[in-house]
Order: C-alpha cells, then sequence, then structure tokens
C-alpha cells in the first residue's frame, strides 16, 4: 500500500507541475514573447493563456505603455566651436515586442546612442544663439530621425524633447551681461520715450492755456469794448436829448480837472491844452448871454447918412452899460474858474511831494511850524 500512496503522490505533484507550467496570466498592457524549443512561437495576449509543457518557455516580458527615458546631458559642439550640454527627454512605445525583443539587443542604449548623434548632428549645424532659440526645429528634426530607425525595432518614438541646454560658464556670463544691457538699453529707452510724450503732453496744455486764455481775453475786450460804446452812446444821445449847450460842457470839463491828482500813486500830472480852450468857451458862452437886450448895431446905410459931423461921435470913448459890465463879469468868472483848477492842481502836486519827503513843508505853512 504505501509504494501506491507513493506514486500517487509523485503523480499528482507532476500534474500540478504540469498544470502550472502551461498555463500563464498575462497582466492587460504587457506582452510576453513565448518560445517552443528555443524558436519564437508566439506572444502571448493580456488574459489565461495555455502553453506546452517543457517545451514553450516565456523568453521576454515587454511593456507595450507609452514609456519616458531621460537621457544624461551629453557634451555637444555648435557651429561656433562651443561646446555645450544637453540632455533629452524620450518618450516612446513599443509596438511589435517580437521584433523589440529580436531585433534590437538593448533598444533603450540603442535608442540613447542614436539620439546622441542625431543631436550632434543637428546641433553642428547651428551657432549658439540659433541652438537656444530653435528647440522646437531641434525637437521635430530629432523625432523625425529616431522614428525612422526605430521602426523597424517595433518601437514608436512619440515625442522628444530637450530638457537643458548649458553653455560654458563663461557663455553664461557673457549672456548675463548682453541680457542686463539690453534691458538697461531698453529701460532708457522705455524712459525717454515717457519723457518725451510728458513733453508733448505739458506742450500741448500750455498750448490749449493759451489759447483759451487768449480767447477769454479777447471776449472780455470785446465785451468791455461793446459795453464802453454802449455807455458813450447812451451819453452822447441823453447829451443830445437834453440839448446841452457849451456852457455846461465847457463847466463839466473844468470840473473835471481836479480829481487829475486826486489818486495817491499819480507822480505826475498833465495839463490838457484845451484847458485855454475850455475856458475861452466859458468866455465865450458867458459874453454871449452878457450881449442879450443890446441894441442892434447901425445898419450901413445909416452909416453912410451920417454927416462929417458924426465923426467927432465915432471918435468919442464908448460908455460902459450894462452890457460892459456883464461882459466883464464872465470874464472874471473864468479867469476865476482858471485860477481854482490851478490851484488844485498846485495843491495836489504839493501833497505828493509832502507824501515823498516829509520834511518838506507845505504850500502856505510856515517852515518851523507843525
Amino acid at each position: 500500500m504505501e509504494p501506491v500512496v507513493v506514486l500517487a503522490l509523485v503523480a499528482a505533484i507532476v500534474v500540478v507541475f504540469l498544470v502550472a507550467s502551461s498555463v500563464r496570466i498575462v497582466p492587460q498592457a504587457r506582452r510576453y514573447n513565448v518560445e517552443r524549443f528555443g524558436r519564437y512561437r508566439r506572444t502571448l495576449q493580456p488574459g489565461l493563456n495555455l502553453l506546452l509543457p517543457v517545451a514553450d518557455r516565456i523568453n521576454t516580458k515587454l511593456d507595450v505603455r507609452e514609456q519616458v527615458y531621460s537621457s544624461d546631458p551629453r557634451p555637444v559642439i555648435t557651429e561656433d566651436n562651443l561646446v555645450v550640454n544637453i540632455d533629452t527627454v524620450l518618450y516612446y512605445q513599443i509596438t511589435d515586442p517580437r521584433a523589440a525583443a529580436y531585433e534590437v539587443a538593448d533598444y533603450l542604449q540603442a535608442i540613447d546612442q542614436l539620439t546622441v548623434t542625431t543631436l550632434r548632428n543637428v546641433i553642428g549645424s547651428m551657432d549658439l544663439e540659433e541652438t537656444l532659440t530653435s528647440r522646437e526645429e531641434i525637437n521635430s528634426r530629432l523625432r523625425a530621425v529616431l522614428d525612422d530607425a526605430t521602426g523597424k525595432w517595433g518601437i514608436r518614438v512619440n515625442r522628444v524633447e530637450i530638457k537643458a541646454i548649458d553653455p560654458p560658464h563663461t557663455i553664461k556670463e557673457a549672456m548675463e551681461k548682453q541680457m542686463r544691457a539690453e534691458r538697461d538699453k531698453r529701460a532708457a529707452i522705455l524712459h525717454a520715450e515717457g519723457e518725451r510724450q510728458a513733453k508733448i503732453l505739458t506742450a500741448e496744455g500750455t498750448k490749449q492755456k493759451d489759447i483759451l486764455e487768449a480767447q477769454g481775453t479777447q471776449q472780455a475786450m470785446i465785451l468791455r469794448a461793446d459795453g464802453e460804446a454802449k455807455a458813450v452812446e447812451l451819453v452822447f444821445q441823453a447829451v443830445h436829448r437834453n440839448n446841452a449847450d457849451a456852457k455846461i460842457l465847457a463847466y463839466k470839463y473844468l470840473e473835471t480837472l481836479p480829481h487829475l491828482a486826486n489818486s495817491d500813486n499819480n507822480t505826475f500830472w498833465v495839463i490838457p491844452g484845451e484847458l485855454t480852450e475850455a475856458i475861452r468857451t466859458v468866455t465865450t458862452a458867458f459874453g454871449d448871454q452878457s450881449t442879450v437886450g443890446r441894441p442892434p448895431p447901425a445898419q450901413p446905410e445909416e452909416a453912410a447918412t451920417a454927416g462929417p459931423g458924426d465923426a467927432s461921435h465915432e471918435s468919442r470913448t464908448p460908455e460902459l452899460g450894462a452890457g460892459s459890465t456883464a461882459s466883464l463879469d464872465a470874464a472874471a468868472a473864468a479867469d476865476e474858474a482858471g485860477r481854482q483848477a490851478a490851484a488844485a492842481v498846485s495843491d495836489a502836486k504839493a501833497e505828493a511831494e509832502a507824501a515823498k519827503s516829509p520834511q518838506t513843508p507845505r504850500r502856505g505853512q510856515p517852515p518851523g511850524g507843525s
């Protein structure tokens, strides 16, 4: 009985081993390459798969998801003989597990070396400035070359990105100085533009201000002139409406003269040249009034008929009558008005001189008195 049990146990163990070696569960996004007696047989898909025990063997297990590979910085010489360190980031995906396993020994190393050589060819045709500013062009050229070369390896390169470009330290310092100078230049230009705009706006404001002030002054002068014209017109109409004679006008003219010296700011006075004419007008006016009541002069016929005896009458001195007395009174009044005007002007001059030099005695005041 015991040998039978042992054989049963051995048989059970063998069956379990065979079942375990023939059943394979492949996870999602995984691919297993199967070899039968050392030759590629098939690629297992995700799920439950059965293998031939002892004959079939899983050679490689591949992940078909998109992978990311970051390379180390590699020195690259530019067209202007500057050494820069460039590291890249590669995004790839396995599309054919059989080719990825059997067409290339190590696809990652192959992709890395191909990336370096392609990058050196691309950067070698560019200078440093173009290299720093043409990342999109470099990425596109790298992706085209890698995608074409890795297609037969069962790998599709989705994207290639340049992660960093590190120029030498001296070049970095020179670039920083250049950028600083450019920023200073732009700042100076912007400052100058700001000052220019400010000056232009200030000039425009001053111009508008002057124009508005000139227009205001013009309107004020026009309104003032209109007011003065209307005032003169009203005075002229009032004078003509009231039929003012020469006596009133001459009197008003003489009455205005003393007011010329009333202001405290006057330092000199101008006596109009029409003063004597105004006095003559007043005298004439009163003289014309004094002639009222005189007998009319003799007619030429009466003078012609007069005899020689009348010559003694003509040669006699005429007697002073009432009319002669009126003429003398008018002349005296005119002289008195002229003297009063002159006295008023003299008093005003004396007051102005006294205001300038308080020690000088006024007219009519004794020198020692107060």
